[in-house]
C-alpha cells in the first residue's frame, strides 16, 4: 500500500532500483512483492545479478552506464516510461489481439499527453512531395509472395500509405492457403526506420487514430501469418521496423543492421505492436530494456536474444521485389 503512494510519476518519484538482499531463491515473499506491484506506475529496476532472485518484480536488469541513461530517460518522460512497464508487466497474460487493444489504447492516451505535445512543440514538420511510386511492392513467384517496402527515400517510415499496402498485401496472402511464405524485406538503406515522424500526431483526435490502428493492422495480419512469413532485415530497423518483424516466424538480419526502440523519447510506447511482438520472442525484460534504454543494439545481440533467427548479409530489396 505505501508503495503506491510513495512511488509514480504522479509523485514525482517515477523510479526505484530493487535490491535483493537476503532474498533467496523460492522466497514467498517475492511472489507478494511482484502482485503487490503489478500495478505501480513506477519503474522498477534490478541489478543483472540478481536476475534469478528478482525476475518476478522488477520491470528491466540494468548497472553502471545502463543504469544512469534509463534513469535520465524515464526522468526525461515519466508518464510514458510508467505506462510502457505497466503494459508489459501483463503481457504474459494477454492473448495477441488482447495485448494489440491494450497496447493502441495506451498508445492513444500518450498521444493526448504533456511529453508527447512537448516532442511535437519542438520539432518542425516537413512536408514533402511523395513519389508516385507505390508504397508497397508485390510481387508472386511460384508459392511466395515478395512483399517489398518501397519509401527508400526515408528509409521506409511507416505512413498510412505504406501501413494500407501492407495491410492490403497481408490480408491477400493470409486468404490465399497456396501462399506458402511471404517474405518481407525494404528496397534502401534500410529495412524499415520505423513511422513516419513527420505524420505523428497528425490524425484529428487520438480516439480515431486508435480506432483505426486497430483495423487497419499489419501486426495481428503478421501474426495471423505466423510460420508463413519471414522478414528480411538490414539497416536501420527502428520502432515499427523490428515490432512489425518480430511477429514472423523467421527473421533474418544483416550483420550491419541495428534494432531499436526509440518511442519513449516522443513521449510515447512502441505503437506497431512492440509490446506484443518482442516479449514473445525476448521476454519483457529485455523489451523493456530497450525501450527505457533507448539507442540500438546490433544484430549479433539480436540473435542471442532471440530477437532475430540468424544473421547472414543480406542486400537491399530491388525495385521488383
Amino acid at each position: 500500500g505505501r508503495a503506491h503512494d510513495d512511488l509514480g510519476a504522479a509523485v514525482g518519484a517515477p523510479i526505484a532500483v530493487v535490491h535483493a538482499d537476503g532474498v533467496a531463491v523460492g522466497d514467498p515473499s517475492i511472489v507478494a512483492v511482484a502482485v503487490a506491484t503489478r500495478s505501480l506506475p513506477c519503474v522498477l529496476l534490478g541489478d543483472p545479478a540478481d536476475e534469478a532472485l528478482l525476475g518476478p518484480v522488477v520491470d528491466a536488469f540494468a548497472a553502471g552506464a545502463d543504469l544512469v541513461a534509463i534513469a535520465d530517460n524515464v526522468v526525461a518522460t515519466p508518464l510514458a516510461a510508467a505506462a510502457l512497464v505497466l503494459l508489459l508487466r501483463a503481457a504474459p497474460w494477454r492473448t495477441i489481439d488482447e495485448g494489440l487493444v491494450a497496447e493502441s489504447t495506451t498508445y492513444s492516451m500518450l498521444q493526448g499527453g504533456p511529453e508527447f505535445a512537448a516532442w511535437r512543440a519542438i520539432r518542425a514538420v516537413r512536408h514533402r512531395v511523395e513519389p508516385d511510386d507505390p508504397a508497397v511492392l508485390v510481387d508472386r513467384v511460384g508459392d511466395v509472395v515478395h512483399v517489398t517496402l518501397n519509401r527508400p527515400h526515408v528509409h521506409n517510415a511507416l505512413d498510412a500509405r505504406l501501413r494500407d499496402g501492407l495491410v492490403a498485401a497481408l490480408t491477400a496472402a493470409l486468404a490465399d492457403p497456396d501462399v506458402a511464405t511471404v517474405l518481407l524485406r525494404g528496397r534502401g538503406a534500410s529495412f524499415c526506420s520505423g513511422g513516419d515522424l513527420d505524420t505523428f500526431g497528425t490524425f484529428p483526435d487520438p480516439a480515431s487514430a486508435h480506432a483505426l490502428r486497430l483495423a487497419r493492422s499489419p501486426a495481428r495480419l503478421l501474426a495471423a501469418l505466423g510460420g508463413r512469413a519471414e522478414a528480411h532485415l538490414h539497416g536501420s530497423c527502428l520502432g515499427a521496423g523490428i515490432e512489425l518483424s518480430a511477429f514472423a516466424g523467421r527473421v533474418v538480419a544483416d550483420p550491419a543492421s541495428r534494432l531499436g526502440l526509440p518511442e519513449l523519447s516522443l513521449g510515447l510506447v512502441p505503437g506497431a505492436g512492440g509490446t506484443v511482438s518482442l516479449p514473445r520472442r525476448i521476454g519483457r525484460h529485455r523489451t523493456a530494456w530497450m525501450a527505457l534504454r533507448g539507442g540500438t543494439i546490433d544484430a549479433s545481440t539480436a540473435l542471442a536474444w532471440g530477437l532475430v533467427d540468424r544473421v547472414a548479409p543480406l542486400g537491399p530489396a530491388d525495385p521488383a521485389g
